[in-house]
């Protein structure tokens, strides 16, 4: 209950303050964002980083299921 009720609350305290930043610091925000995500740089480690999740969730899920058939043999009597 104490995190729902510190979730709402940070909420709310940023909606207010996001509210009195108003529009003008809105489209700063958006312009500096889209300058970072146009970079050249940030779109050769953007792919680097989908290729090395890309193999640790292929890992991960190759385990999983290596794990899970080690389970269900265990498992049968």
């Amino acid at each position: 209950m104490k995190f729902r009720t510190g979730l709402i609350v940070g909420l709310v305290i940023g909606f207010i303050l996001g509210a009195r930043a108003g529009r003008e610091r809105y489209e700063q925000i958006r312009a500096a964002s889209n300058r970072v995500i146009g970079d050249e740089r940030f779109q050769q480690i953007a792919k680097m980083a989908e290729k090395g999740s890309f193999k640790a969730r292929t890992a991960t899920g190759n385990g999983m299921i290596v794990a899970s058939q080690k389970v269900r043999s265990a498992a049968t009597p």
